[in-house]
Order: structure tokens, then sequence, then C-alpha cells
């Protein structure tokens, strides 16, 4: 599969550049080139719902291999101009999902120059604690799900994924017609076959990656003031004691993008993030304080 890999990468590389005017970085790393630096890829699998599961990593390879494509190695060429990836699938149709509790936190917390992994593992268990008391453990998304909503941006970036300039008013017009047909359906409690909208929803909610672990915790939560506080004081106590280095942002609202092959099936994806920045705000005050 190292080909199809590559060519898949390099392709979604130019369709960024050529339809969001953004330059995504890709590179394919050996895993025997990361277990020469002692390092490693460990990984496991999350079952985030009956139907759902996610990637966990740790051993410090792919945040190694992340830094060896940031200075240029193992870089992958973008393809052609004009050249389109298969993004079936890949959808952003949910409005910002504002805040319930207070506010939206997107957190990363790494090991810090201690290397004391069981102060961490310790870490780890705490935020996630102090997160529990909140409902669902801080998930932005209720139980029964998201609302359906018409999001405009997302319904362009839809459309710029699913074809090529000419056609993305076909495109759109299908879109918007799912959307239409979905919020209807959901309003007056109608199936589609066996499509049911509020299941549709509620497994929305479940197969969310709200929080994970990669080689380091990474959380978008929804919480109240305090807790938000707790969590941070928590956060400065580590890293102080040289425990965990942290980057935290805090908004008003979360974003969520998804992956999801047929709404027929149950083990659609969706990444959740924070709309104003979230993660990549996170980083940049995480970087600021050590090179990630």
């Amino acid at each position: 599969a190292l080909e199809i890999t590559r060519n898949a990468l390099a392709a979604v590389q130019r369709w960024v550049a050529d339809e969001l005017d953004l330059t995504l970085r890709a590179a394919i790393v050996p895993i025997e080139d990361i277990r020469a630096q002692g390092l490693d890829v460990r990984v496991a699998r999350f079952r985030a719902s009956e139907a759902v599961f996610y990637a966990m990593f740790a051993g410090g390879g792919g945040s190694w291999a992340e830094a060896e494509m940031k200075a240029g190695r193992y870089r992958i060429d973008p393809a052609p101009a004009g050249t389109r990836p298969d993004l079936t699938g890949l959808s952003c149709r949910w409005n910002p999902i504002d805040a319930r509790h207070g506010e939206i936190v997107s957190i990363i917390a790494i090991l810090g120059p201690s290397r004391d992994l069981r102060g961490f593992q310790s870490l780890a268990s705490d935020i996630i604690a102090l997160a529990g008391g909140q409902e669902r453990d801080g998930h932005p998304l209720p139980v029964s799900g998201p609302a359906y909503s018409f999001s405009p941006a997302g319904l362009d970036i839809e459309a710029r994924a699913m074809a090529p300039a000419g056609w993305r008013w076909l495109s759109k017009l299908w879109i918007l017609f799912q959307l239409t047909l979905t919020a209807v359906t959901d309003r007056y409690g109608w199936t589609i076959g066996s499509f049911d909208p509020k299941i549709y929803k509620r497994d929305v909610a479940s197969n969310s990656d709200f929080r994970k672990f990669d080689d380091g915790l990474k959380m978008t939560i929804d919480v109240d003031a305090d807790v938000s506080q707790r969590i941070e004081n928590r956060l400065k106590q580590a890293e102080e004691a040289g425990i965990c280095n942290y980057g935290l942002h805090r908004q008003e609202s979360a974003l969520m993008t998804c992956l999801v092959a047929s709404p027929l099936q149950r083990d659609h994806v969706h990444f959740i993030d924070g709309a104003a920045g979230g993660y990549a705000m996170a980083a940049a005050s995480l970087k600021a304080k050590v090179p990630v």
C-alpha cells in the first residue's frame, strides 16, 4: 500500500494548495528509522462506541517523525497541478457547537524534561478525572447529538472536495437536498428506509474524538470556569515540576469535521476541535515554551 498512500498524500497536498490556499506537509517515515533513535510507535485501539474505534499512539515515534517532516526529511512532494484526491465522505455540515457549561477548552500536554512517565500518567488521570465531573466527561456534544443545521462555509468546502470547478453548483444542490431532507425527517420523527436521523445524531455524539492520546494528552472539552481553572492549575503544577509541558486555549464553541462512508452505516467518525484556533493555538502556546 506504500504507493497508494504516497499518491494519496501527494494529491491531498495539491488539493489543499489549489482549493484552500494553504500549505500542507506530508511524509512517510520508516519504523526502522524511528526505532534506530531508541523510540517506537505503539498503538492502542480505543473503543469510542459500539461501532467505532480510534487509534491512540505512544512511544515518541510519531512526534519524532513529525519533527523530521518539518525539518524537510522524508517529505512527499505535492502532486502535479490539477490533481484531485478522493475525499469521498469528508464533510463539515454542522454549525459551530456552542459551549453549554462555560467554555470550550483545547488542551495539549506532553512529557516534560524530567521524563517522569509515572508522574505524567498521574497527571493525565487527574485531568480526565477533573473533566469527568462535568456532563458526559466534558464531551462538547450532548448525548442526543447536535442539532441539524446549515453551515455555508462547510457547504462550500464540501462542494470543493466533491467536484471540480464548474460542477460545484450541482454538488451544493445535492448537499442542500440531503440537509433539508434530514432536518425535516428529524423534526417530524420520520425515517428514510433504514436511516433514522435521531439514531444518526446519537451516533455522531458517541463516535467523536473529543479526547485522545498521541504521544501526549489531547482534549477539547466543554467545562465550567471553575473546572477549567482547576485543570490549568494542575497543568501548571506539573509543568513547574518538569513532568509536562502544555498548551491550552479557551474559546466559546467547538467545530466538528466528519468522515461518513454511508449514513446507513454506524461507523462514521467525527473529529472535534475548538472553533477559534483549538489545538493549533494550544500547540502555538506549547511551542513558545519548548520546540515540539
